[in-house]
């Protein structure tokens, strides 16, 4: 691409200038990311990527309605920009009218930055945690254990510009650290995670001894079978059922009677109790520590989704306020279609209003029941209750008189979200957590740990 254009809002721009249709939104997304990995206690690979990623999306009026075309393409070049266009506008032309058209977001204030290069990171984010994290090999290598590994960070800044005069920019940081620490012999594995912004919270040191003691737990081994059990979810588990909730959390789907949110004979379940609990699922562009983009940014159309809705503003919302449900997913067509209030999904998710006990207090509260470290694939079998099912992994331990007294095998589950939320005993203290299982998709969560005096562990995996 000529020196002209190389730069993404001029890239936005020429797009939108070589435009024919009747409306237009161009996103350009700018990629960066700088990666560790290790194995056996040392450092196996590193590596720094760019990219960039443009999107057009080309609406066309007619007789019968507007028609889209989205057309996506990786480090297009200059003689790509205008059949880029051009492709965007024929499969708009060769498509039906859009179920969800909608006239194009206006009146959005522009960001200050949109004309300004790319956040770029690079292998400096590891500038003090790749030596920590050495002498975390020390440290491990010294008492026994072997950890194995990575650590990622991506800074990506989107530019989106449209036909209708907006000129958003957002720059998202995303960083994660995987870390496992296994026996010799590999009969026991332990797993911590952490999604960061920038490395600067993240300890690995302390990481390290939090594994050792979960490997520590595993030197006695008991055999349980499968039944309920009191249990204990720690946040990163928590974050995986209630991010996929979050998914399942369509107004349209719910309003025609396809979810567990539907309301038996019509209508959404919206002011119901779902939980006891004082406890509020919500989502906010501007949390500290957890901030997303503050408005739409949609490169395809699907659920309550939609690509017209791309730079409408997002706010703090509400799914679940003090137990009770009080808002569900909506684009602005299926809020029209349902009659539920406009309420895109965010790139974030927050489940507060436990107390302030720790993991650790919560376990010494604890007469018989089960720990777990985390969830993994995890499948829906039901889509009218949310029924989950998925294994544990990389640890279950037996709590005893509110100690930890032995690792037991592992187990598939078979759970609700929404049925757990309302069985929950406790919740403790909201802290920020990696699910293990949508971390490539999702990380950008805060969780309490919850109790739940009936888990239901439905057979015997015999996964590590």
């Amino acid at each position: 691409m000529s020196a002209r254009i190389t730069k993404p809002h001029e890239i936005v721009e020429r797009a939108l200038e070589l435009s024919r249709a009747d409306g237009c939104v161009v996103i350009a997304d700018e990629h960066s990311t700088a990666n560790l990995r290790w194995a056996g206690n040392a450092l196996t690979t590193n590596g720094v990527t760019r990219g960039r990623t443009l999107t057009v999306i080309a609406t066309v009026d007619g007789a019968r309605g507007t028609a889209s075309g989205v057309v996506s393409r990786s480090a297009v070049t200059a003689d790509e920009l205008e059949p880029l266009v051009r492709a965007a506008e024929a499969a708009a032309r060769g498509a039906g009218p859009a179920e969800d058209a909608q006239p194009l977001v206006t009146g959005v204030t522009g960001s200050p930055g949109f004309t300004e290069a790319p956040a770029e990171t690079s292998s400096a984010v590891f500038a003090d945690f790749a030596p920590a994290l050495g002498e975390a090999f020390a440290r491990a290598r010294a008492g026994g254990r072997e950890l194995y590994g990575f650590a990622n960070h991506e800074l990506v800044s989107s530019y989106l510009g449209t036909s209708t005069g907006l000129r958003l920019r957002h720059d998202q940081p995303n960083g994660t650290l995987e870390l496992n620490a296994k026996s010799p012999d590999r009969t026991r594995s332990a797993w911590a995670g952490r999604a960061t912004r920038d490395f600067k919270d993240v300890d690995p040191a302390a990481l390290d001894a939090e594994l050792a003691v979960r490997l520590g737990w595993a030197e006695r081994r008991l055999e349980l079978p499968a039944g309920r059990y009191e249990t204990l979810l720690p946040p990163t588990a928590v974050a995986d059922l209630l991010i996929y909730q979050m998914w399942s959390a369509s107004g349209r789907d719910a309003a025609e009677g396809r979810t567990v949110f539907s309301k038996p004979g019509g209508g959404t379940r919206i002011g119901e109790r779902l939980t006891e609990l004082p406890l509020s699922l919500r989502s906010d562009p501007n949390e500290p520590g957890l901030e997303s983009a503050p408005f739409v940014i949609a490169h395809s159309s699907g659920g309550d989704q939609s690509v017209f809705d791309n730079g409408l503003p997002l706010t703090a919302t509400e799914w679940i306020r003090e137990g009770e449900l009080t808002h569900l997913t909506t684009s602005r067509h299926s809020a029209g279609l349902t009659g539920l209030p406009v309420a895109p999904g965010i790139d974030n998710l927050v489940l507060d209003g436990g107390s302030d006990r720790s993991l650790e207090e919560m376990v010494a509260a604890t007469g018989r029941g089960l720990l777990l470290t985390c969830l993994w694939y995890i499948r829906e079998v039901d889509p009218a209750t949310l029924l989950l099912t998925g294994l544990t992994r990389d640890g279950v331990y037996l709590v005893e008189n509110g100690e930890v007294t032995g690792e037991v095998n592992n187990f598939r589950f078979n759970e609700s979200p929404v049925d757990l939320l309302g069985r929950a005993s406790e919740a403790g203290r909201t802290e920020k957590t990696l699910p293990r299982e949508w971390g490539d998709w999702f990380t950008r969560a805060a969780m309490p740990a919850l109790r739940v005096p009936d888990f239901n562990m439905s057979s015997v995996s015999q996964g590590v």
